[in-house]
This record gives C-alpha cells, structure tokens and sequence, in this order.
C-alpha cells in the first residue's frame, strides 16, 4: 500500500513520456498524491504554500519568463535573427562562442544575464538560426537540434566555472565551506586565483569544441 503513494511519480513519467502538456502533468500529479497521501484540500494548500516560501527565488525564474514571452510577442525574436543577418561570415558555432565568452564575462562578477530561458531560447538560437538563413540557407532540423545543444551546454560551462571567480559568491562560499569541513582552511581570494586559470581553459575547450563540430556540421548540411 506504501507503494501507491509514489503514483504521482508514475503520471510524471508517463505524462512526459506522451508529451503532454507539462503544467497539466503536474497539477494532475499533485493531486493524485494528495488523494493517495491523504493529505486533504487543506493539506495540499499548506504544502503548496510552505514550498512557496521556502524556495521565494523562483518567483524571479516566474518574472523571467513572462518578461522573456512578452519580448518574444513584441518580435524578439525576429530583430535578433535580423540583428546577426548584418554580421559576414557568421555561424551558429561563432555565435555560440561569442556568447560563452561574453556569459563568462558576466559570470565573473556574478552578473546573470538571463540564462537558457530568459536570453538563450529567445535571443541566443534566432542569431544562430539567422547566421544560417542570411547565408541563403534553410535552416536543417538536425543541425538546430545539435545547436541546441550547444547553446544550452555553453551557458552551463560558462556559469558553472566562471560563477565560482567571484569573491562571495555562492558557489566560491560552497567551495570554501566545503574545504574547511575537510580541514582546510583557505581564503576566497586565494580560491578565485586558483580557479582563474581552470575557467579560462575550460571555457576556451568548450568554445573551440562548438566552433569546430559546428563547422564540420555545416559541410554535412549545406554543401
């Protein structure tokens, strides 16, 4: 019987798997728990309401996403593909790369700039998609797939090594915590120098890793 309280997860998996509507599989996975759990009307509210504020961060994540779809209405997307049209010799691996550097940039001094759904999705796959329609291609279903990817692995490469470079942030406070429960003791500046040379390599791989497979995709593409 204990096991009938995890069908929750089973409407999840399932639901995803159909590519339902994923708000839809959500509420319908909250619900059924809450019948299952016997957790109530008032129980299910209350759980709702605690998370709520628990984790208040992600209504910046909730504003992110209503400014980015209001821009995207406004045409968005269109005056970033048209934007990168004006660029010669433009390509989804430049673009991509250009944006790496320029995220790690930011992500130095801990400056977010949007990330996958507030500036990649909506401003970052158009300029890659542009560079492949100004040259007066169409853009391969494949090949935006791959770009993707690249886009989405580029912002979590540059975040995740050049977010830790700022003295007190969080991901420099988790690193340094976590040193001194094992006994060593060290300083965030000496962190941050340390792991200086460790995101301009990594960054620079990533950057000449995407250059290099997109360039090898575009012959395979549009020969």
């Amino acid at each position: 019987m204990e096991l009938i309280k995890l069908l929750g997860i089973v409407i999840v998996i399932l639901g995803f798997a159909l590519k339902k509507d994923p708000i839809l599989i959500i509420v319908c996975a909250a619900l059924v728990t809450a019948v299952v759990g016997k957790l109530g009307p008032v129980g299910l509210l209350e759980t709702f309401g605690s998370v709520f504020v628990a984790n208040r961060s992600m209504t910046i994540f909730i504003l992110v996403m209503l400014v980015t779809g209001t821009m995207e209405r406004s045409g968005l997307k269109e005056a970033a593909s048209k934007l990168i049209s004006k660029v010669k010799g433009a390509t989804p691996g430049a673009v991509i790369g250009t944006y790496g550097i320029i995220r790690g940039a930011f992500g130095a001094f801990n400056v977010g700039i949007g990330g996958i759904p507030g500036f990649v999705r909506p401003v970052l796959m158009p300029m890659a998609t542009g560079s492949i329609e100004a040259k007066g291609k169409t853009p391969n279903e494949e090949h935006m797939e791959t770009v993707k990817g690249m886009a989405a692995g580029i912002e979590n490469i540059s975040w995740f090594f050049c977010q830790v470079l700022f003295v007190g942030g969080s991901g420099a406070l988790l690193v340094q915590s976590t040193l001194a429960g094992l006994g060593y003791n060290v300083e965030l500046i000496d962190l941050a120098k340390v792991e200086v040379p460790v995101a301009i390599f990594a960054l620079l791989v990533a950057v000449v890793y995407y250059f290099f497979k997109d360039k090898k995709q575009i012959k395979k593409y549009y020969k």
